[in-house]
Parts: C-alpha cells; sequence; structure tokens
C-alpha cells in the first residue's frame, strides 16, 4: 500500500492527540516531532518537512485551537488541510486543447515505466473522458520501444503511429499530428525516448518536439520508489522543458511515498496521476485530499464510489436489489456479484478506502487470499443451471461430481452452501423489517448491493 510506513507513523501519532480535552503547546511540540520523524523516514525533502511542520505549528497553538472544545481534533483537522496543501491542495485535471488534437509528450529516463504509463493513460482517457487517443512511438533508441508500444496498442485496441527506427522523433510526432487531424482523434500521446540519465543530447530532442510539436501537456513520468532521486529528476525536466504535470508510477509498492509528498514542494509541478498497479486499468487521477485522508485514516470512499460506478452495471445492480427483497437470490446472482466485486480491485485495498479501517486490528497486514474467492467461482461454475437456481435437490452424488469437477472437496462444497443460505435468511429477515418498518413510518434496507 502507498504510503503505509507513514501512515501507520503519522495514524498512531495523531491517536494519541485525537480524544485529549485539553491540549497544551508541550502536546504539540510533541506530536510535531513525531510528525517531522515520520516524514523525514518516509524520505520526504528536508526543506518541505521543515516548512510543514512550521506552518501546522503556527496554526495549532492559536488561541482557538488551544480553547476549542475539541482542540485534539482541531489540530488532526490542520495536519489534514496542509498535507492535502503539500500535494497541491486539489486535483489537478488534464488539459483540453480548444483545437484538437490535444497533444501530451511524455517524458522520463528509462525504466521509469514512460511506455507502459503511455498506454495506460490512452485507456483512462477512453474509459473515464470517452476519448479516442492516438499513441504515437517516437522512442527510436531503446531495442523493442516501439514494438512494446505497438503490442500495448494491439492489447487496447488503440491506434499507434510509427515510422520505425530510421525516422527522426520530430518528424515522426509531426506526421503523427497531421494524422491524428485527419482521422479526428482529439489527443495525442507521444511517447519520447528516454536515457539513463539526464544529458544534454535528450534535452535537445525534447525541446526539438516540444517547439515543432506545441503540446498542451508534458507529463513527467516518475518511479515513486525512487524517493528523493524522483524529485531530482522532475527538477531537472521542469527546469529544461517547463512540465505540466507529473505521473508517479508503482505508488502501490512504496511503503514510504516521500516522492508524492515533496514533487509538489519542490517543482511547483502538480501530481496529475498515479499508477497503482500493473494492470493496464490501474492508473487514477491523483487527488491530493483524498490521498491526505487514506494516510490520516480517515479512509477514501469518493474513489471507492468511483470504482463502483465504473465497474458495476447499474441496471444489473437494480435487478438484483429486487431478487434481494423478493428472497429470489440465487447462486448464478451469487457469482455474478462475485465477478463485479473482483473488478474493483484487490480486496485489502478496497477495504483500507472505509473510514475506520485504520482502527481494525491486524489490517495493515492482513493479506486477504483472493483464492478463496477463485475456489467458490469454480464450485458454483461446476454446477448445472438447475443446480444454482435450487441447490436444495444437491444430494451426495451431485456434491462429489461437483467437488471433482471444481477441483475442491465435497467439506468446501458444504461449507458454501451453509453460507449462501445463510445469506439467504439474513436477506429475508431485513426485507422483512423492511415491511414492518414501512408500516410504522420508514425503515429502509441498511445497505444496497454493488
Amino acid at each position: 500500500m502507498a504510503f503505509e510506513g507513514l501512515a501507520d507513523r503519522l495514524q498512531n501519532t495523531i491517536q494519541k492527540i485525537r480524544g485529549k480535552g485539553k491540549v497544551s503547546e508541550t502536546d504539540v511540540k510533541e506530536m510535531m516531532r513525531e510528525v517531522r520523524l515520520a516524514l523525514l523516514e518516509a524520505d520526504v525533502n528536508f526543506k518541505v518537512v521543515k516548512d510543514f511542520v512550521k506552518k501546522v505549528s503556527e496554526r495549532a497553538v492559536g488561541q482557538e485551537v488551544l480553547k476549542s472544545l475539541s482542540p485534539g481534533q482541531q489540530i488532526i483537522k490542520i495536519v489534514n488541510e496542509e498535507l492535502t496543501a503539500l500535494m497541491g491542495g486539489e486535483q489537478s485535471k488534464i488539459a483540453t486543447s480548444n483545437r484538437p488534437p490535444t497533444v501530451i509528450m511524455m517524458v522520463g529516463l528509462q525504466g521509469a515505466g514512460k511506455t507502459t504509463t503511455t498506454g495506460k493513460l490512452s485507456l483512462l482517457l477512453r474509459k473515464k473522458y470517452n476519448r479516442k487517443p492516438l499513441l504515437v512511438a517516437a522512442d527510436i533508441y531503446r531495442p523493442a520501444a516501439i514494438k512494446q508500444l505497438q503490442t500495448l496498442g494491439k492489447q487496447l485496441d488503440m491506434p499507434v503511429f510509427s515510422l520505425g527506427d530510421q525516422v527522426s522523433p520530430v518528424e515522426i510526432a509531426k506526421q503523427a499530428i497531421a494524422k491524428a487531424k485527419e482521422e479526428h482523434h482529439d489527443y495525442v500521446l507521444i511517447d519520447t525516448a528516454g536515457r539513463l540519465h539526464v544529458d544534454e543530447a535528450l534535452m535537445g530532442e525534447l525541446k526539438d518536439i516540444k517547439e515543432l510539436t506545441k503540446p498542451d501537456e508534458i507529463f513527467l513520468v516518475v518511479d515513486a520508489m525512487t524517493g528523493q532521486d524522483a524529485v531530482n529528476v522532475a527538477q531537472s525536466f521542469n527546469e529544461q522543458l517547463g512540465l505540466t504535470g507529473v505521473v508517479l508510477t508503482k505508488l502501490d509498492g512504496d511503503t514510504r511515498g516521500g516522492a508524492a509528498l515533496s514533487i509538489r514542494a519542490v517543482t511547483q509541478t502538480p501530481i496529475k496521476f498515479v499508477g497503482l498497479g500493473e494492470k493496464m486499468d490501474a492508473l487514477e487521477p491523483f487527488h491530493p485530499e483524498r490521498m491526505a485522508s487514506r494516510i490520516l485514516g480517515m479512509g477514501d470512499v469518493l474513489t471507492l464510489i468511483e470504482k463502483a460506478q465504473a465497474n458495476v452495471d447499474e441496471q444489473k445492480a437494480k435487478e438484483l436489489e429486487q431478487k434481494m427483497r423478493t428472497a429470489t437470490f440465487t447462486l448464478e446472482d451469487f457469482l455474478e456479484q462475485l465477478g463485479q466485486v473482483r473488478n474493483l480491485g484487490p480486496l485489502d485495498e478496497l477495504l483500507k478506502m472505509m473510514p475506520g479501517a485504520n482502527k481494525i486490528k491486524g489490517l495493515n497486514n492482513m493479506q486477504i487470499d483472493e483464492k478463496q474467492i477463485g475456489h467458490v467461482e469454480a464450485i458454483i461454475r461446476s454446477m448445472t443451471k438447475a443446480e444454482k437456481n435450487n441447490p436444495e435437490i444437491l444430494n451426495s452424488k451431485r456434491k462429489a461430481r461437483i467437488a471433482k469437477g471444481s477441483g475442491r472437496t465435497v467439506p468446501e462444497v458444504n461449507r458454501l452452501l451453509k453460507q449462501f443460505e445463510d445469506m439467504k435468511k439474513m436477506m429475508k429477515q431485513m426485507t422483512g423489517m423492511q415491511q414492518k418498518g414501512k408500516k410504522k413510518g420508514g425503515f429502509k434496507l441498511p445497505f444496497k448491493p454493488f
């Protein structure tokens, strides 16, 4: 999980002050000492830490805080606000040109995941914003870079423009934009060449492409796990190209997260997107306020809702709710629900987005075995349609066949059937409570299916 180490330290620190009826300046100083250590351990830039602690301290020892009814809560609110401001304050949205196509230059060093991120961004533009992007293979130096982008394009059903590795990147970019205008693409994503380190030849070529294409966005792709090196790279690229945004990759594997907290403050360049996994849909717009909320253990319900809206069929959800109300929910329906929940992402990450999840003992170290979901799916898929719709017909002979067909055991089949029956009973009870509530003035189901 991103910021795991920092989140643990900060949450433990603010927990000590949360419930205090009275807070002194000494309490604030002690808390800020812990916050400073937590940020430095997370590899946040030293100057950034110093400024952050100073701002929070000045606000936290004000009379309106120390003399308020809940000073502990007020201080946590200040930390949340300053953490949000540190990461940019609010979401920085992607540009849209008044005269299409919108041109985006993807720049960065080798190994940061630039080409893959270009593919991910094109998918996000199509799915979330209903755009029609064109990918441009302008990295003619790295072996197989063009082939990699073409493979991603095929995988995503996304057009890729290439002139091979014998034409200059500037000419490739020029012809790609002409092609995009001709075919009415509204975004052009130019995958430029990277280097092992910043050098004059690289910068010269990027400046030439910038001069010709007049890009609406120049995104620097950096690996969040490189810590302060990511900040140094961002500074160097920003000074020479004038970046409009940063895309942080591998944020899911970085337990420190110092780069995300430092880049905005040091370069004044907003973080536009973050990569949170290897799958092609694992790229998300960066929301500073939501990330601050997650770091402080307050959850991230908005992202959870967006994931559900993007991955769940609303009509099917309504049909499912009706079945739950009328107790006609079947194993077939249950199987479909499992598939939709899986589409939302890793279950342990979804749980951590719930408010108060940090108070659940051992959640951060909990590994939810998603293989168990696969086992359940295998068992249900090994049943006939009649068996899924009417589990009561399952005798010992049928159960043995299902166990063999799914590669599981008969006790596992029995366990699933027992859990399913218990769930149906609970739904029936809730529906009964709802009907009684209507007569008395309005009881509603306390939940809705995904």
